[in-house]
């Protein structure tokens, strides 16, 4: 049984995710206390307890002490199987980040894999569902995945109501990779997705972007949603290079303006672009983890996080793994090392 701190680093849900998906793997149960302790609502929250849920059914897991708000929890999991799947957060909850903590796991499911969640698909607070579709998912392809993901609905916070559906192939081994470079640049484009709310502000947040980026109308798309899928905008950058895509977000919000969106955006792409790096922060957090599966790699990234620095962590308790974060001029070079190579 190992024991884990949820107080500990970062402090925040990534650390349950991260541990059911290696528990499931690994077949090692563990038992957590202070469950999202660094939160202003900590314990579990309703998308945190479908992770739970999901998981366990999945694997046909035990599970003890899962409800909203409980803060320790005690899971040991059993041999995960392929098959269809349907779990409901029932509210504006990430159904993203409950894709994250199953994803991996299927890889080694005994045979091929269907999940439909519904709830949030695009909210601050997590990554939309096309940096799932179009950054992670083109990475664990590289890795030798067979992965599908459909945007179906959108859900915004905070009436959610989104829906995506993911297809997920077994992997028998995922390949050892490195992006140290990013390669020529293929394709950059803004998006706008807007339901319920004025074409104005996809407009002029666009109009922004593409002064700030140099950018021409090829470059710029207003995606017009129905109005039954909002309130909600998000605004999407994608920078798709020759070894790797990503996608950078910003949110809408009651009394912001949409240059205020869109600048914030230009800020968090500019950084990234200027730091040379390889791979954004976001999706940096999220492949440390199929990168530990498959016994090493390495990456460049921009920033590392608490929230990175925290799931590196929790990866070593469960895997002989060592992850590394070494600053090198603008960027940080991220290895990942099996220990016993460490140790010669």
């Amino acid at each position: 049984m190992i024991e884990i701190d949820g107080a500990s680093g970062e402090g925040g849900g990534q650390i349950l995710r991260s541990s059911l998906t290696l528990s499931m793997i690994t077949g090692q149960p563990f038992r957590m206390t202070n469950i999202r302790a660094n939160r202003p609502k900590p314990g579990l929250m309703r998308q945190h307890l479908v992770a739970v849920q999901a998981a366990a059914q999945i694997c046909d897991g035990e599970i003890a002490s899962a409800a909203v708000g409980a803060q320790t929890l005690e899971f040991r999991p059993g041999k995960i199987k392929g098959g269809e799947y349907q779990f409901a957060i029932g509210t504006a909850g990430s159904c993203t980040l409950v894709l994250q903590t199953l994803i991996p796991a299927l890889l080694y499911a005994d045979g091929p894999s269907t999940i439909h969640i519904t709830g949030g698909t695009h909210n601050m607070m997590a990554p939309p569902a096309h940096f799932l579709q179009r950054s992670y998912g083109r990475v664990l392809a590289d890795m030798g995945a067979t992965l599908d993901i459909e945007l179906q609905r959108f859900g915004f916070y905070p009436a959610g109501g989104g829906e995506i559906q993911a297809r997920i192939t077994p992997c028998a081994k995922l390949n050892v990779i490195e992006l140290m470079e990013s390669g020529e640049r293929i394709t950059g484009y803004a998006e706008s997705f807007i339901a319920g709310v004025p074409v104005s502000v996809a407009n002029r947040e666009l109009e922004c972007v593409g002064a700030g980026m140099g950018w021409n109308e090829s470059q710029l798309f207003v995606r017009g949603l129905s109005n039954d899928q909002g309130p909600g905008n998000a605004l999407l950058m994608t920078l798709e290079q020759r070894n790797v895509i990503n996608v950078f977000s910003e949110f809408g919000e009651k009394m912001v303006r949409s240059e205020t969106v869109a600048r914030n955006l230009l800020t968090q792409v500019r950084r990234f672009i200027i730091s040379g790096a390889t791979v954004g922060e976001h999706l940096a957090d999220q492949i440390m983890l199929p990168f530990a599966l498959a016994g090493g790699g390495r990456f460049t990234t921009n920033t590392v996080t608490q929230h990175a620095k925290t799931n590196a962590a929790v990866i070593g308790q469960f895997l002989p793994v060592d992850i590394s974060f070494d600053k090198k001029d603008s960027y940080y070079v991220c290895s990942v090392q099996q220990k016993s190579d460490l140790l010669g």
